[in-house]
């Protein structure tokens, strides 16, 4: 997708989404993948409603001082061409900007942290190379794997923080998957699995949450990749 960059959510306050700052968060509508588990899916909607830009750098130049970082979400950010030019503009301001990514644009992402425009990066890592496909809704014959490696790879070697994360759905992961997808990230900084759980704005239906016991057993298996490996949404 080649265009500017729109926005259609915004939370004026967020003391999770960057870690150990206070943030705004700007949710970007289009995905390049069709997670079944997508919490976010409204944002894939043709009918999806969008903020002035304007308006957003009025709140923004308001919350100078209050505020100290952007969180931008979506959807996924690196689809727009224009984003480098919408994160420079928030820089201006002295804001820290943590961006949430699938990792699907490696080109994109390596643009970003050649002009010093990140200082925080949540990619998220789907699951295993065999059941990526799976995870994201796309036929495996579209599915590339080499961008998730190069994004792993930019990220790890980037000089800025940075986290992984997974969410895990019972349905999709098993002990080897998440060998596999620990493995992906083999040596990194911060590993976050995260439960699934249902909402009304979820695709599909059949997926449920996965047991304490078997988040305990995943975490176990991704810290023998990953030093730091935490649950979220205990």
């Amino acid at each position: 997708m080649d265009n500017y960059i729109k926005i259609s959510g915004l939370q004026k306050l967020t003391l999770l989404d960057y870690p150990e700052h206070t943030a705004c968060t700007l949710f970007v509508p289009g995905c390049n993948f069709r997670c079944p588990y997508c919490h976010n899916s409204e944002l894939l909607a043709p009918s999806v409603e969008f903020y002035d830009e304007k308006e957003i750098f009025s709140f923004l130049n308001k919350r100078v001082g209050v505020l100290e970082g952007v969180c931008i979400t979506g959807g996924e950010p690196t689809i727009y061409s224009d984003l480098g030019r919408f994160i420079a503009d928030i820089k201006a301001l002295g804001y820290k900007i943590k961006l949430d990514t699938n990792g699907y644009n490696p080109d994109r992402l390596s643009e970003l942290f050649e002009k010093n425009l990140l200082d925080y990066v949540a990619m998220d890592i789907k699951n295993s190379p065999a059941r990526y496909p799976e995870s994201i809704g796309l036929p495996v014959t579209a599915f590339d794997i080499t961008k998730i490696e190069k994004s792993i790879e930019i990220i790890m070697n980037s000089g800025v923080d940075y986290e992984f994360r997974t969410t895990v759905a019972a349905e999709l992961f098993d002990d080897k998957s998440m060998e596999d997808a620990a493995r992906l990230i083999s040596g990194a900084q911060k590993y976050f699995l995260q439960y699934f759980t249902m909402r009304d704005t979820v695709p599909s239906k059949t997926l449920s949450k996965p047991t304490e016991g078997q988040m305990t057993r995943f975490k176990d298996i991704a810290s023998r990749y990953v030093k730091s490996v935490e649950i979220r949404g205990e």
